[in-house]
């Protein structure tokens, strides 16, 4: 029988090559690919490779090459529907019946393919014509090269109700066809089924081979519930089992050795602008068992990079169960923490492809990432603290399904409780070494597992600025840089006061921009009590669905008590920026004003912070390295107050 592509793409998905041909042929790794003697030929040399990443075999002594259904065939005989159904079996993949209702099926997917690729050219078009000015103008704010927005294909979708839907009935399409395909909205109580998409930038998601099966949107217009929307499940499309720009990704990540996942379409078109084509994103959920999958499939040890705010540590937090569950022997996971309140966007302005780098060469193993989640939970001073930690470290580790994988991070977690604990009790509740950049112990080598040793200094937790630590735990110096830990209000100079009064004398006067941006408010960093108080309202105003409307806000300010808070502020506003409180000014011109000055706060927060560490390790350590390092961090500093004062010009 004639078996549906997506079966075979399916079964090809759930088992790597070196899985089949490690049953009969003995495999080593080399480098990131498999070696062994060939199956084909006697030889004493291994002429025989592996690639899971790119799916195939290939053996140099007698020039055969294919994929896991050949090399059966090859192998052992098998016709191809007998290879089909054995593989099939292995996979857990439930072949259909050869019916003349699967071939109707298969006939209705190719069709679909179709259908969508109208679509995505549709949408392009559009982007293109006079009804995409707006989404143009929204990319160009948000500076996205042109080269990218055509290697990405962003379109928009018409705030027409029946425009896809019209265009594409002229094309001969039906309805029926549109429905199953996501792209119109129907039911028992809507007699006309309409367009799901509307007004709309679209971002066209692809399969595998790089076919358009799916898009997402993202709303241009403040008063839409639902900023992101994405297509339905369909029989093209399952959200929870792919993953975004995987089919674009896959060749770099071969290439480079890894690959990086990032948490949404704009974040992946931001790193890829940086030159990070290895990256991809899951599409509006949390990282899936089935995506991991997929991962492991293009890396043997991918990143997770996550936004550095308590979203993306909980996001880190809860893809390390699912990584722990999952973890195959010989594969693992890294995660990286972008600087607070930043995403790949803010630092592609800021840093550009260096900052990432070093984010990225920041990222931490598993082991890492669990110890830091179970040192969140509670203090570590009394025996019965400890027992508890000990206890919640070694129960996340019993879903590892492999014995022995098991126990390798059950003995280093054991060698970790060890150096951590020794000596409990002391005064100052200090329980490692004292450590300079880099995560060298000074007066005794190389700290142990992830830095942990003995001897620290009285108060030596209230050195580290902005963390929220328990009591008697002292972290490895990775640790600390990698933004895992919950962080209480920075301790920012005075200076950072004018910018924090713009923000939020910004959102006072243009309340409707809440509605897109009450997570970056709420995730900024305030050293100001009056900052801290006025935001603190206007959160809780717009979570109670009150109207945006400036002169409602104002009033309900002054009602709240807030009045005297708020002129205080605007009396420390940066002054070149005081045309913002004008209720009437520009729309585009005011979001970008307060979306530049937020870049700014947030790189001065996280240049004091470093300058800080910088100032510590320099105390600990007069060397070379550390006063080079506090220098750097000072020209940044120098030249941040620079760009601060052209704006004020």
């Amino acid at each position: 029988m004639r078996y549906p592509p997506a079966i075979l793409d399916e079964i090809r998905a759930r088992l790597p090559v070196s899985e089949v041909v490690r049953k009969r042929v003995q495999m080593k790794k080399a480098g990131r690919e498999w070696k062994g003697l060939s199956p084909f030929n006697q030889e004493k040399s291994p002429s025989f490779y592996v690639n899971d990443q790119k799916g195939f075999y290939h053996c140099f002594s007698s020039g055969k090459h294919g994929d896991i259904f050949d090399f059966l065939m090859e192998t052992e005989g098998l016709s191809f529907p007998e290879t089909v159904e054995r593989l099939a079996g292995e996979a857990g993949v439930s072949l259909p019946r050869p019916t003349a209702e699967n071939v109707e099926a298969e006939k209705r997917r190719a069709g679909l393919h179709e259908v969508m690729e109208l679509a995505a050219a549709f949408f392009e078009k559009e982007y293109a014509g006079r009804r995409g000015t707006n989404a143009r103008e929204y990319v160009a704010r948000r500076g996205m090269p042109e080269a990218l927005q055509k290697r990405f294909r962003i379109g928009y979708a018409p705030s027409e109700r029946y425009a896809l839907r019209d265009h594409l009935a002229d094309k001969n399409v039906p309805g029926e066809a549109m429905i199953e395909a996501g792209l119109l909205v129907s039911g028992e109580d809507i007699a006309v089924p309409f367009d799901r998409f509307r007004d709309r930038l679209i971002f066209p998601i692809c399969d595998s081979r790089g076919r358009v099966v799916a898009f997402g949107g993202r709303a241009l217009s403040a008063d839409v519930p639902a900023k992101y929307l994405n297509s339905p499940d369909t029989p093209l499309f399952h959200k929870g089992t792919m993953l975004y720009n995987a089919h674009q990704a896959r060749k770099a990540a071969h290439e480079r050795g890894v690959v990086v996942a990032v948490e949404g379409y704009m974040d992946v078109i931001a790193m890829a602008g940086m030159g990070f084509d290895n990256t991809v994103a899951p599409l509006g959920t949390a990282l899936t068992e089935e995506q991991l999958a997929v991962l492991w499939r293009m890396a043997d040890e991918p990143i997770l990079c996550f936004d550095g705010d308590k979203a993306g540590r909980r996001a880190a937090f809860r893809a390390l169960d699912v990584a722990l569950a999952r973890l195959p022997v010989g594969k693992s996971l890294r995660m990286a923490m972008l600087p607070a309140g930043q995403d790949p966007d803010d630092l592609a302005k800021e840093g550009g492809a260096p900052a990432m780098e070093r984010v990225l060469d920041g990222a931490l193993p598993l082991i890492d990432v669990l110890w830091a989640r179970e040192t969140e939970a509670g203090p570590l001073e009394t025996p019965e603290q400890r027992a508890a930690f000990e206890r919640r470290l070694h129960q996340a580790l019993r879903v590892i399904s492999d014995e022995t994988l098991q126990r390798h991070y059950r003995d280093a977690i054991n060698e970790r409780l060890a150096q951590q604990f020794r000596g409990a009790g002391r005064r100052g509740g200090g329980y490692g070494g004292g450590y300079g950049r880099g995560g060298v112990r000074h007066g005794g080598g190389q700290g142990g597992a992830g830095g942990y040793g003995r001897g620290s200094r009285p108060g030596w937790q209230q050195e580290t600025p902005g963390m929220r630590l328990p009591e008697g735990y002292r972290p490895s110096p990775a640790l600390l840089r990698s933004g895992l830990f919950a962080r209480q209000d920075a301790d920012l100079p005075a200076a950072a006061a004018p910018r924090e009064a713009t923000i939020v004398a910004a959102f006072v006067a243009h309340p409707h921009l809440l509605e897109d941006h009450a997570e970056t408010l709420a995730a900024l960093e305030f050293a100001s009590p009056e900052a801290r108080r006025l935001r603190g309202f206007l959160l809780d105003y717009v979570a109670e669905d009150n109207a945006p409307e400036s002169e409602l806000v104002a009033l309900s300010v002054k009602r709240a008590g807030l009045g005297d808070t708020y002129e205080a502020l605007n009396a420390r506003m940066v002054p070149s920026l005081r045309w913002i409180l004008d209720p009437h000014a520009d729309g585009l011109r005011v979001e970008d004003a307060l979306r530049q000055a937020i870049i700014l706060h947030r790189r001065a927060h996280t240049l004091h912070t470093e300058l800080k560490a910088a100032a510590r390790a320099l105390a600990e350590d007069d060397s070379e390295a550390n006063l080079a390092w506090m220098r750097e961090v000072q020209v940044q500093l120098s030249s941040l107050d620079g760009a601060e004062a052209d704006r004020e010009d």
